[in-house]
């Protein structure tokens, strides 16, 4: 019997090879000298490569890029590149390149330190590192991250406890003499090897939309106008089927130009207040959003003291908002008395396709990630109901809806949001997910009974299924299977795993 993980497939990072043109989005530079080029004769694959040099400012100074992907303790990586120096541009004097990988957790602290062989002129010179010759560049060299000494040669790369994120970075060190030289990286590799998607942070709570209704033991509603909801807004919320419903594996809000109760419009917010609220972990939207002037989508969770503290003391979450007239934004904020908040740009899309949208919430930090990638953290707020953390130390509950207008659109008159906007307008809601930090998502094995029991984390989101031929790739899940479970000898082999959700 065996426990198959359920690993994220193929290379973690975006634009791995720097194809999308002149540019190195989603990846972040540093220093003034990176730049992507393009060459189909000189790139090691595809058309474009990167190239680095550095910052000839009389200081040892460093130039590079790195990019970003969601982790956490336990997940195991492969990490490799390539690189090149040209025989006319080589590397010179005290000038040194190499890759990297940290392991940071959610305030970007570095845990744990890993890095390729080291690009220098010595490197060259022994052969080690020939010019004009793409060279493979494998992460390998686990060093002490104080004091820069290495410690362990390794292939796998484990995230250690804490962590929140793993980092990929390119790295050229320049020296302070001036020197020349440049080298080329292209082909970056991140992959995960074992471990959960996210490490041991696990499933302990989701909304699939899998069924045929709206699941009434975890949403119910907000109605009504309720003079704008504070926001000049324009829709009356229902708790209609045509408004809010269930198909498709997928939560459907749609807001509709219908007139109600002197309304323009009509759509739904749900909310799991009193029934479903949780204090710290990750919390998950996968979603498709509207786009047009008008539209006001967001996923958002508030304190669930707010009955009796009001707002803003009772603190409030937002996963995500988007002004529908800027379908290439999204804006991430705590409101709490003070605003902390920032504006993320998608590289290259749109809110109208599907993105996922995450956020880690823990005793003193808040982060926000969109497909993996973080873009904002949040460690210090203020709060009139107490001190810090104060009020993002409780439980709070998820809210998701699609208003119509508002202060936050800039209040568009109702002819201009008719006349730019297409109606019905609608969010798809994939799923709403809550990770926690659980014992590996694994199978263990024993005897009893004369049976085998298998054993896994009971408060995790998972299933069993079984198999009696793993090259046929059809599982099958037992029903109703909660740990422990007894397996029943079979007169033939029998496999079995867990998949989650």
């Amino acid at each position: 019997m065996v426990s198959a993980p359920l690993l994220r497939a193929g290379n973690l990072l975006t634009n791995p090879g720097f194809e999308s043109g002149q540019t190195v989005v989603p990846w972040n530079a540093y220093g003034n000298h990176v730049y992507v080029l393009t060459s189909a004769t000189l790139a090691h694959g595809g058309t474009h490569y990167l190239k680095v040099y550095q910052e000839f400012n009389g200081a040892v100074n460093y130039s590079g890029v790195y990019q970003d992907s969601l982790s956490g303790p336990g997940a195991v990586y492969a990490v490799s590149g390539w690189a090149c120096t040209l025989s006319t541009d080589a590397l010179a004097g005290q000038n040194a390149a190499w890759l990297e990988v940290t392991f940071r957790d959610v305030n970007a602290n570095v845990l744990a330190l890993y890095r390729s062989a080291t690009i220098t002129t010595n490197a060259i010179a022994s052969g080690a590192f020939p010019t004009s010759t793409w060279i493979a560049l494998p992460i390998t060299n686990q060093y002490n991250p104080n004091t820069y000494a290495i410690t362990n040669h390794t292939s796998a790369l484990v995230a250690p406890a804490g962590t929140s994120f793993v980092r990929y970075q390119i790295d050229f060190q320049g020296d302070a003499a001036y020197s020349l030289g440049s080298v080329y990286f292209d082909d970056m590799t991140l992959t995960q090897t074992a471990g959960g998607p996210q490490g041991n942070w696990n499933i302990v709570w989701s909304d699939e939309f899998s069924g045929t209704s709206i699941n009434t033991n975890i949403w119910t509603y907000d109605l009504g106008n309720n003079n704008g909801w504070g926001n000049n807004e324009l829709e009356y919320y229902t708790n209609s089927p045509q408004n809010a419903y269930v198909s498709n594996g997928f939560l459907h809000l749609v807001a509709l130009q219908q007139s109600v109760s002197g309304c323009s419009y009509t759509s739904a917010r749900m909310k799991t207040e009193g029934l479903f609220s949780a204090e710290y972990g990750r919390f998950a939207f996968r979603a498709s959003l509207p786009a047009g002037a008008g539209f006001w989508p967001a996923l958002w969770m508030l304190g669930a003291n707010i009955t009796t503290v009001g707002w803003p003391a009772c603190g409030e979450i937002d996963v995500m908002e988007n002004d529908g007239a800027v379908p290439t934004n999204v804006q991430g904020s705590l409101h709490s008395g003070s605003d902390e908040t920032l504006v993320y740009t998608l590289p290259g899309g749109s809110v109208t396709n599907f993105h996922l949208y995450l956020l880690e919430w823990t005793t003193n930090a808040v982060r926000w990630y969109v497909d993996g990638l973080p873009y904002e953290t949040q460690t210090n707020w203020s709060d009139a109901a107490g001190p810090y953390p104060t009020p993002f130390n409780q439980p709070f509950f998820i809210i998701m809806n699609l208003a119509v207008g508002g202060n936050y659109l800039t209040n568009p008159s109702i002819a201009t949001i008719n006349s730019n906007s297409t109606f019905p307008g609608q969010m798809l809601v994939d799923y709403v997910r809550l990770y926690n930090l659980t014992a590996p998502l694994q199978l263990s094995a024993g005897l009893g009974g004369g049976k085998f029991l298998l054993t896994w984390p009971s408060n995790v989101v998972c299933h069993l299924e079984s198999t009696t031929n793993l090259f046929a790739a059809a599982w099958t899940n037992v029903s109703g299977a909660a740990t422990p479970f007894s397996a029943t000898p079979l007169s033939t082999a029998a496999f079995y795993r867990l998949a989650s959700p």
